[in-house]
C-alpha cells in the first residue's frame, strides 16, 4: 500500500474577520492563493485532484475555481464541509484516496473567508423567507442550541469536565504569549504565503494580541451572563477569521522530497450538547488506528474554538500540556473555521522538522459534536 507524504504545507497569514486585513478579499482569491502556492513545485501533470474544505461560502466549489486561476485546467475540484474539521476532512481524503492506490498527488486544505462570506435565505412559505439564514447540523434543543458554540462547545464542556473560568482564561493568555513567540522568533516563516490586498501586503498573521493580561481576560464580561455560573468569554474562545490552508499530499512512490507522513486519523461523533469533549474520542481513536500510545508524541494541536477544549482533553487523556499549542491556537492565532484543520497540520509538520521530527497529532471539534484528529510522523533528520 503506498503511503500518503506530506511534500508541501502552507497558509495565509490569518486575518480578523470584518476589521482585519483579509476583510476585502474573498474566498476565490485566498483559495487561488494558497493553492497556485502549493501547485508552484509540483508537476502539474502528476495533480490527480484538488479538495478544499469550504463552509458558507455559496457551494460554487473553490477547489475548481483555485484549480482552473491556477493553470491547472485538468484537474477537477472537491468541496468537502465538516464545519471546523473541513479542512482536516480534506487532508484525510486525499491521503485515503492515495493509500487506496487510486491517486498520486492531490492538494488538499481549506479556505474561510468569513468577512465575503455569502448571506442565505430559506423559504418558509410562499412568500415568506428566513433572512439571513444559517443551515443547521442538528435539532435544537435547549442544552444544544443550533447556533450557540459557547454552549455546546464551550459551557456544557466546562461543566462536564470540571473546567474553571480562571483556567480558560489563563489557558487563552498562554495562547497569545506562544503565538507572539512563535511570530518574534520567525517559526511561521516556511509555512506561511504573504498575500496581496486591498490593504497593502499581508505577511503576519494578525489576530494575537501582545498587550493581554490576565486581569484584562478575567474582566471580560461572560456571553450568557443570565446563566448562573457561566464563564464564556470573548477572550477564552477563538476569533472569527478569514484565512487558508493548503497540503500536497502525494503517493511515496513518486519519490518525491517528504516533510512528514500521514499515519492515520479518525472521526468521531458525541451528543451535540458535548461537542467540545469531541476531540477526546478522536485523538484516542487516531492514536489506536496508527498504532502508538500518547507517550510517543511530540507535540499535539488541539484547536481552541474555545480553551476548554484542549483543558479537556488534557486532562481526560492525561497530556503533558507543555507539548500542546506551543505556537497557540483558536484563542490567539484565530480560528478560520474551514481552513483550520489542515492549517493545524501544516504548523505541525513544520514545528516538528524543526524539533527534530517525531509523531504529532492534530485534533479538533467540529460543530454537531462531530471531532476529528490526525496523526503524522515526521522523520528525524
Amino acid at each position: 500500500m503506498p503511503e500518503a507524504v506530506i511534500v508541501s504545507a502552507l497558509r495565509t497569514p490569518i486575518g480578523t474577520a470584518r476589521k482585519g486585513t483579509l476583510r476585502d478579499t474573498d474566498g476565490f482569491t485566498l483559495a487561488d492563493h494558497v493553492v497556485a502556492a502549493v501547485a508552484a513545485d509540483l508537476d502539474p501533470n502528476q495533480i490527480d485532484d484538488v479538495i478544499l474544505g469550504e463552509g458558507r461560502y455559496g457551494g460554487g466549489v473553490l477547489a475548481r475555481h483555485a484549480a482552473v486561476t491556477s493553470g491547472l485546467t485538468t484537474v477537477p475540484g472537491l468541496a468537502t464541509n465538516r464545519h471546523c474539521a473541513a479542512g482536516m476532512a480534506a487532508v484525510q481524503s486525499a491521503a485515503a484516496s492515495i493509500r487506496a492506490g487510486m491517486d498520486r498527488l492531490i492538494i488538499a486544505g481549506g479556505v474561510n473567508a468569513d468577512s465575503t462570506a455569502p448571506r442565505l435565505r430559506f423559504r418558509v412559505g410562499e412568500d415568506e423567507w428566513l433572512d439571513p439564514w444559517t443551515s443547521p447540523t442538528h435539532p435544537d434543543r435547549p442544552e444544544a442550541p443550533n447556533l450557540d458554540m459557547s454552549i455546546t462547545v464551550g459551557w456544557n464542556a466546562a461543566v462536564k469536565a470540571g473546567i474553571s473560568r480562571a483556567e480558560m482564561d489563563a489557558w487563552a493568555l498562554r495562547s497569545h504569549r506562544n503565538a507572539i513567540a512563535a511570530i518574534d522568533e520567525g517559526r511561521f516563516a516556511d509555512e506561511i504565503v504573504p498575500i496581496k490586498t486591498p490593504h497593502g501586503l499581508f505577511e503576519v498573521d494578525e489576530h494575537p494580541r501582545r498587550d493581554t493580561t490576565i486581569e484584562k481576560l478575567a474582566g471580560l464580561k461572560v456571553l450568557h451572563p443570565e446563566i448562573e455560573g457561566f464563564s464564556i468569554t470573548a477572550g477564552n474562545a477563538a476569533g472569527a477569521n478569514d484565512g487558508a490552508a493548503a497540503l500536497a499530499i502525494a503517493s511515496d512512490r513518486l519519490g518525491l522530497p517528504a516533510l512528514g507522513v500521514i499515519r492515520s486519523w479518525a472521526s468521531v461523533a458525541v451528543d451535540p450538547a458535548v461537542t467540545g469533549l469531541a476531540p477526546i474520542e478522536a485523538i484516542a481513536k487516531a492514536v489506536s488506528r496508527a498504532g502508538i500510545s500518547l507517550s510517543q508524541v511530540s507535540l499535539i494541536e488541539i484547536n481552541e474554538a474555545f480553551a476548554v477544549v484542549p483543558l479537556a482533553a488534557i486532562k481526560a487523556l492525561d497530556i503533558d500540556q507543555e507539548l500542546v499549542n506551543v505556537s497557540g491556537s483558536g484563542c490567539s492565532l484565530g480560528h478560520p473555521v474551514a481552513a483550520t484543520g489542515a492549517r493545524m497540520i501544516a504548523t505541525l509538520v513544520h514545528e516538528l522538522r524543526r524539533r527534530g521530527g517525531g509523531f504529532g497529532i492534530a485534533a479538533l471539534c467540529a460543530g454537531g459534536g462531530m471531532g476529528s484528529a490526525t496523526v503524522i510522523e515526521v522523520a528525524a533528520p
